[in-house]
């Protein structure tokens, strides 16, 4: 186990779109497929594997002796993915777990959590949908959301793992949807301190707006949560990059017992976007911002669209 001093790590990873190479036909998979027009084949799934893997094993490493105890990722296909992800050359070792469900989102990505089941012991998962309709009587489904209790250093602790509606059709058109998620995720919580008042909850995800939107405030203001990546966000810092400007969409709020130095055995110590070198592009006009695996239909053989954001808790 962990001696006394050390930092346990918890991380969430946008991962951009990792699929198998079969096609689903009962999800749009299509354009990930050897045939397809992105050509998503064998050689350059494994090639993301071990790219992933790579990153995955160092979020937190310079404040920590292991990787992650717990990640969050966005946009796995299935549970093959995760297992050969976890299998991978560069994160076997590592020995990590997975929970995965099945939503029904039509792109047919799912949000799920890696965790090392020598140190965290999960004693519940289930998940949560958001409800809205495209146009009256027809459901517009999206990522479920996941909730995962479970057992950290002798604390128990709540994970919540979100991916937001996108913002692909206007910013403020898909703005409800974004509320009605953080709706549910305020329900959860509710739920989850009615049970105990003083539990220690962790919401991660990809929310698909930033830390000062009106959807994040009011996860902050309803549940009482704090976010320490309200203060991370910066021009010059953020987790992805859209027409040259930071966003920070991917963001780790947490209830404000964990800065209890007297009460608890986890306490809060830093949060911060990992945003090594190796995982950018080098050079031209993109340089500095995460190196992608695609870019439209053209394929960059980098790791993902996003950079991963992680906080670190110290044992007391």
């Amino acid at each position: 186990m962990i001696n006394n001093s050390e930092n346990f790590t918890i991380a969430f990873y946008n991962i951009e779109n990792l699929f198998d190479v079969k096609n689903d036909p009962s999800t749009y998979d299509d354009n990930f497929t050897p045939t397809s027009i992105k050509r998503w084949t064998p050689k350059r799934y494994q090639k993301k594997l071990l790219k992933l893997g790579t990153v995955i094993s160092q979020i937190g490493e310079e404040n920590s002796e292991v990787s992650p105890v717990i990640i969050g990722l966005a946009e796995v296909e299935n549970k093959k993915v995760l297992s050969d992800l976890v299998t991978s050359k560069n994160l076997i070792e590592q020995q990590y777990s997975y929970i995965h469900y099945d939503s029904k989102d039509e792109r047919g990505i799912d949000v799920a959590l890696l965790y090392k089941s020598d140190l965290f012991e999960v004693t519940h998962s289930e998940t949560f949908s958001v409800y809205f309709e495209k146009e009256p009587g027809v459901q517009d489904y999206t990522r479920d959301i996941l909730l995962v209790k479970g057992k950290l250093n002798n604390e128990d602790i709540n994970i919540i793992v979100n991916h937001w509606s996108s913002r692909r059709e206007g910013t403020k058109e898909t703005e409800f949807k974004r509320i009605e998620a953080a709706k549910v995720v305020n329900s959860i919580i509710k739920e989850l301190k009615s049970n105990d008042s003083d539990t220690k909850i962790i919401v991660m995800g990809d929310f698909n707006d930033n830390p000062n939107c009106n959807s994040l405030l009011m996860l902050e203001q309803e549940s009482s949560l704090y976010n320490p990546f309200k203060t991370v966000w910066s021009r010059d810092n953020g987790s992805l990059n859209h027409h040259f400007q930071w966003h920070l969409f991917d963001q780790i709020l947490f209830s404000t017992n964990f800065f209890d130095t007297s009460n608890s055995k986890l306490v809060f110590s830093d949060a911060q976007v990992f945003n090594s070198k190796f995982l950018t592009q080098y050079t031209g006009k993109y340089k500095g911002q995460p190196f992608r695996t695609y870019s439209g239909k053209k394929y960059k053989g980098g790791f993902s669209d996003h950079f991963p954001v992680f906080i670190q808790l110290k044992t007391s």
